[in-house]
């Protein structure tokens, strides 16, 4: 019997570049200067990898060592075959730690690895093993914040357009900033706004009062806390369409949001809401529902190629979220945050093949945890 003979976790902080002004994605954060991925490597003691990521930023500290301390003894000598019997195994005694946060973190990135083992033990890409047959796939360009900058957004989002994305998101909460990108390109372009949560219910209502002309694709995350599901709806009658998805983690909470009519845009991360399982499970949920799915997707290890094999699973066109910034090092063959159109490799497995020569120097730390 195939047993799992370690479990190795490996936090990497790429530095980037935006293309304008160096700030958090809040207000009241400090200027974002690396983007930190936690991979996971589940072993199986015939030789074979297995691949994951748990989200994220800068949290990766606390998932890691939940990943370390807590799941690696449950997930130890363990057979990774069954994925179902296996991650009931390691969830159902986390439930107490959270069902959002590090725990449920942690357990996306083993989930993701095991599907990865897998497909690679059935000799197929993920996404085939998912009932996908076409490779072929569209990002958009996923902005960083500048600060509420016109200049500069107007300036990235036309070079956003200019590399070939038709569909572009903004992290801005200001109108002005708004309106420069939505004048920067042709009218039949998407622009997106993710707002991050900043407002009341009264004030995202105003806003979107005075924004529903424009023309905007969606709005997410209009208003705080996200689980305000009825303030959310509240925003989506005022006409302008909404998005949310990436701060819910569990099926029945995202049934919760579908069934207060909170959105019209539905993005789970794999990387937050259970890894490939999880994302299953809410893609069928969502398959009842008048909603669209588009995963977000705001990192670049592993969970970025476990995105793509799940949107390639899709049967409507999907698009892939893609961060539109420079790092300091391309991690690998399959990021390329300046090319709108991709193709899955067709290698078993998530095809994840990270160019280590170039990402050792920013790599802040790898432990391994062995039966």
């Amino acid at each position: 019997m195939t047993v799992i003979s370690s479990l190795e976790t490996i936090r990497v902080a790429l530095p980037f570049e935006t293309g304008g002004p160096r700030v958090g994605m809040r207000p009241d954060m400090d200027a974002w200067l690396t983007m930190e991925s936690l991979m996971v490597r589940l072993v199986t003691d015939d030789g074979r990898s297995g691949w994951g990521e748990a989200f994220g930023h800068a949290i990766t500290p606390a998932t890691d060592i939940a990943l370390r301390s807590t799941v690696a003894p449950l997930l130890l000598g363990q057979d990774p075959r069954s994925i179902s019997r296996l991650m009931a195994r390691i969830e159902r005694p986390l439930h107490g730690f959270g069902r959002a946060g590090p725990a449920i973190y942690a357990l996306s990135a083993i989930d993701i690895a095991l599907w990865d083992l897998a497909s690679q033990a059935a000799g197929q890409p993920l996404y085939r093993m998912l009932g996908g047959s076409d490779a072929e796939l569209r990002r958009y360009a996923s902005l960083m914040r500048y600060a509420g900058d016109v200049d500069a957004v107007a300036a990235n989002v036309t070079r956003a357009r200019e590399a070939g994305f038709t569909t572009i998101k903004l992290h801005e909460q200001t109108v002005p900033a708004f309106r420069a990108a939505r004048a920067a390109v042709n009218r039949e372009d998407m622009i997106c706004l993710d707002v991050n949560c900043p407002w009341s219910v009264a004030e995202a209502r105003a806003i979107a009062r005075e924004i529903r002309d424009d023309g905007f694709h969606w709005l997410e995350e209009p208003v705080w806390p996200p689980e305000n599901h009825a303030a959310a709806a509240a925003v989506r009658a005022e006409g302008v369409p909404i998005a949310m998805g990436e701060n819910i983690s569990t099926p029945l909470a995202f049934k919760a949001a579908l069934d207060a009519g909170a959105l019209d845009i539905l993005q789970p991360s794999v990387t937050k809401c259970g890894g490939i399982s999880g994302m299953q499970k809410v893609f069928a949920l969502a398959d009842t529902w008048p909603v669209r799915v588009v995963p977000h997707c705001f990192y670049w290890g592993p969970g970025y190629h476990a995105t793509a094999h799940l949107a390639a699973s899709r049967p409507e066109p999907t698009l892939v979220e893609t961060a539109f910034i420079t790092f300091a090092a391309r991690p690998h063959a399959l990021f390329d945050a300046g090319c709108d159109r991709f193709r899955l490799p067709d290698a078993p497995g998530l095809g994840f093949d990270p160019d280590w020569d170039a990402l050792e120097p920013y790599v802040i730390s790898r432990e391994t945890v062995s039966a």
